[in-house]
C-alpha cells in the first residue's frame, strides 16, 4: 500500500497511537538502527571507515544505534553537544576521509533557528563533500515546511522514519534531501492516517502487471497507434516507439512525418511505420493513441492541431498527450469516462497554465490539480524531481524512483511511450491510474538500476531496461 505523507503533528500522533499498544521506543530505535546500518552497508564496502554525527536526542540516538550493525566497518561516533567545541573534533575526523557521514544531529522535533556554531559546524560537514546519510530529516531542515533553520545538512540521502513528512516534498527542501527513502518497517503500527498525498512502493506492483493468460494472442494485448516524429526530431519517434514495444502491446502502428519516414522505418522492425496525412484514420484495432514526441518542427501545429483537438474530444481510446502536443489539447471536457494522460515537466505545464516554471515548482500538487481542471479531470504526470501522478481530485501519488541522470533529451519520450504501451492492453485499462503510476515508477526504477551499473549510461539504453525491475 502507498504511504501518506504526513505533517509533524499526525507523524507525532502515530507515535502516540504506537507507544499506546506496548510498543517501546527503544524497540524502535534499535529496528531504525539496523535500517540505517543496511542502507550504509550497501553506500560502502566492508572495512571502510563510517562518521556517526549523533545529537542529544532520538534522532541521535537512532544514528548511534546504527553501530551495532556495522560491525565490518570502522565507525566514528561523534556524540555532539556543543558545537563550538566539537568542531576541532569534526575536522579531524573529516581529515580522515571517511567512506560516508551518518547525520543524526536533529531530528524533526528542532524548532528554532540555529546559532553561529550549529551554522559552523553544519558549513564544515558540507564543505567536506563526503557522502552523507541523514537520519530521518536532514539536520536543519525544517520538515514540516521545507524551510531551513538557518542552515541544513546537504544530504545525498535521506532515510526518513515510517513515512515521508510533508515539508521533504518541497521544492526548497531538494537540495537538503536529496534522494528521499523511507525505512517503514521499523515497528510502528501500521499508518492509521490518509492523506491526499501519497508514496508509492515497489510493493505496490506486486503481481502487476497481471499473468497474461496462456491462450493470448496479438489481438488480446491491444494496439497503440502513435503519432510521432518531425524534421530534425525524428529520434523522438523511435524512441517512444521502442519504450511502448517494451510494454509489449499486441501490435503497435507508427504514423510519422512524410519527411523522415525513410529515417524511422528502417529502425524499428516490428514497429508498423505509416506516414501520417490530415485525414488519417487509425485502424479498427486500435485500443489506444499516443501524440505528441517529436512533433517540434516548424509548421506542424495548423492540420495536426485540429486532428489532435478532434481525437482529444471525440474519441473513446484512451489517449497520452506528451511534448509539442500539449499545446494543441483543448481545454474543457473530452469524451465521457475516456481515460486521458497529460506529461508535462514544468515548463510545459508552466504553458498549460500561462504561469512560470518557479510557480509551477513552488506548489506542484495545486499546479497538476489545476491542470487537471482545465483539460476535462484528465490524469496529469507532472514530471520533475517526485513526479506527481493524480486528478483534480482524489490522491495524488510521489514517484520516489529515478535519479538526475534521466535529464537527458528522450527521456520523456520514453515514458509517454511506455505509459501508451500499457495502456494500449485491455486488462490494463480498467485501474488507469495503477497504470500510469506503474510506468512511472518502472521508468525512474529502469534508470537506477542502469546508473547502479554504469556511470555513463544513455537514454538509447533506457528502452531496454523497462519492465524488468521488480
Amino acid at each position: 500500500m502507498p504511504l501518506p505523507v504526513i505533517n509533524l503533528a499526525q507523524m507525532c500522533e502515530w507515535e502516540r497511537a504506537t507507544w499506546a499498544t506496548g510498543q517501546t521506543e527503544a524497540a524502535v530505535i534499535r529496528r531504525v538502527g539496523q535500517k540505517i546500518a543496511a542502507r550504509a552497508r550497501e553506500l560502502t564496502r566492508p572495512g571502510d571507515a563510517v562518521l556517526i554525527l549523533a545529537g542529544k536526542g532520538h534522532n541521535g540516538d537512532d544514528a548511534r544505534a546504527a553501530q551495532e550493525f556495522l560491525c565490518k566497518h570502522k565507525i566514528e561516533i561523534l556524540n555532539v553537544t556543543s558545537p563550538e567545541n566539537d568542531l576541532p573534533k569534526l575536522k579531524s575526523a573529516l581529515l580522515q576521509n571517511p567512506a560516508l557521514i551518518i547525520d543524526g544531529l536533529f531530528g524533526i522535533g528542532l524548532n528554532r533557528a540555529l546559532d553561529g556554531g550549529w551554522k559552523q559546524f553544519i558549513a564544515a560537514v558540507n564543505k567536506s563533500k563526503i557522502p552523507v546519510l541523514a537520519v530521518d530529516v536532514p539536520s536543519g531542515l525544517n520538515a514540516e515546511s521545507g524551510e531551513h533553520f538557518g542552515a541544513a545538512i546537504e544530504a545525498e540521502i535521506t532515510l526518513t522514519v515510517g513515512t515521508p513528512k510533508i515539508g521533504m516534498l518541497a521544492e526548497a527542501a531538494w537540495p537538503f534531501v536529496g534522494r528521499l527513502e523511507v525505512a517503514e518497517d521499523v515497528g510502528l503500527i501500521p499508518c492509521p492516517l490518509k492523506t491526499e498525498l501519497n508514496w508509492t512502493l515497489p510493493e505496490d506492483f506486486q503481481n502487476f502487471p497481471p499473468r497474461r493468460v496462456a491462450a493470448g494472442h496479438k489481438g488480446s494485448f491491444g494496439h497503440l497507434a502513435t503519432v510521432s516524429g518531425s524534421f530534425g526530431f525524428h529520434g523522438a519517434a523511435v524512441l517512444s516507439a521502442r519504450a511502448a514495444q517494451r510494454a509489449q502491446p499486441g501490435l503497435i502502428t507508427l504514423f510519422t512525418n512524410e519527411k523522415i519516414y525513410g529515417v524511422v522505418a528502417p529502425q524499428l522492425q516490428a514497429v508498423m511505420v505509416n506516414v501520417w496525412k490530415p485525414k488519417l484514420q487509425f485502424p479498427d484495432s486500435t485500443s489506444a493513441i499516443l501524440i505528441g514526441p517529436g512533433l517540434a518542427a516548424p509548421g506542424l501545429a495548423g492540420k495536426m492541431k485540429a486532428f489532435t483537438q478532434k481525437l482529444w474530444r471525440d474519441s473513446d481510446l484512451p489517449m497520452v498527450v506528451d511534448a509539442s502536443a500539449l499545446d494543441w489539447i483543448p481545454a474543457g471536457k473530452f469524451f465521457k469516462d475516456a481515460v486521458r494522460v497529460i506529461t508535462p515537466h514544468p515548463g510545459e505545464a508552466a504553458r498549460l497554465l500561462k504561469t512560470t516554471a518557479q510557480q509551477i515548482q513552488k506548489n506542484r500538487v495545486e499546479s497538476l490539480r489545476a491542470i487537471s481542471r482545465k483539460f476535462g479531470n484528465c490524469w496529469v504526470v507532472l514530471k520533475g524531481q517526485q513526479t506527481l501522478v493524480g486528478r483534480s481530485a482524489g490522491e495524488i501519488f510521489v514517484n520516489p524512483s529515478g535519479n538526475p541522470h534521466l535529464a537527458q533529451g528522450g527521456s520523456g519520450d520514453v515514458l509517454a511511450g511506455f505509459i501508451a504501451g500499457l495502456l494500449a492492453q485491455p486488462a490494463l485499462q480498467t485501474d488507469a491510474g495503477k497504470t500510469i503510476r506503474y510506468a512511472v515508477w518502472q521508468h525512474g526504477a529502469a534508470a537506477d538500476k542502469l546508473q547502479a551499473t554504469r556511470a555513463n549510461w544513455v537514454v538509447e539504453d533506457l528502452p531496454a531496461e523497462l519492465g524488468n525491475v521488480r
